[in-house]
């Protein structure tokens, strides 16, 4: 994905709501042996970018000023309660290094698996995406696992997919091997035994019985 973006002079808090009103957001641009450059985005059109996953996961053309750069998302801050960008980060790409990112992670397939159709077990996605370690131009916008090959009383584990080439997993928090997707069994609902719809024959028998 490309966006354009133009240099800003002014930073500060004042500049920054001046820069908003106007209808931009201020950013900065980091990383690699080059100075932070300041710059503004027009606001409408980052803001639609921002709904697009792609422009969270991928790497992308920036152009400032007729020259493009290779940048990736870094941080992104809201207003609390307003559909308002209030400053967005990113940084520069080098080809020649590896970057860590989060990808997503695309699951389909589950109402195909046995697990679903024949026994009619839930699949619940436990991890949506994964943190991964690649060169930029192996790295992939999302994912895709197949799920159409779960059964009953299985799990997908991180060593059960097949990830992109040159794709690696970065694992935290010592789980060698985490599960993705779970599959749990139905809910059986019991019925209760009619015990309430007796009572009243009995009652009505024993009414009979007695003589006034």
């Amino acid at each position: 994905m490309n966006f354009v973006a133009f240099e800003r002079a002014k930073q500060g808090t004042g500049a920054s709501r001046r820069l908003r009103n106007t209808g931009k957001t201020p950013g900065i641009v980091y990383g690699g042996a080059a100075e932070p450059q300041l710059i503004e985005i027009d606001h409408n059109a980052l803001w639609h970018a921002l709904k697009k996953e792609a422009f969270h996961s991928s790497v992308l053309d920036m152009e400032v000023a007729g020259t493009t750069s290779k940048v990736l998302l870094r941080d992104v801050q809201y207003h609390p309660y307003k559909q308002l960008v209030l400053h967005i980060d990113f940084q520069r790409v080098d080809a020649k290094t590896k970057l860590h990112m989060k990808v997503p992670l695309h699951y389909s397939g589950a109402e195909e698996s046995d697990a679903v159709k024949v026994d009619k077990c839930l699949v619940n996605p436990v991890v949506n995406e994964l943190d991964v370690s690649c060169m930029p131009s192996d790295l992939p916008e999302f994912i895709a696992v197949d799920l159409s090959k779960l059964k009953k009383g299985s799990s997908l584990n991180l060593k059960d997919i097949k990830l992109p080439r040159g794709v690696s997993a970065v694992i935290r928090g010592g789980q060698n091997n985490p599960v993705l997707v779970s599959v749990t069994n139905p809910v059986v609902e019991v019925e209760a035994p009619a015990a309430d719809a007796a009572a009243p024959a009995a009652d009505a028998k024993a009414g009979k019985g007695k003589k006034k």
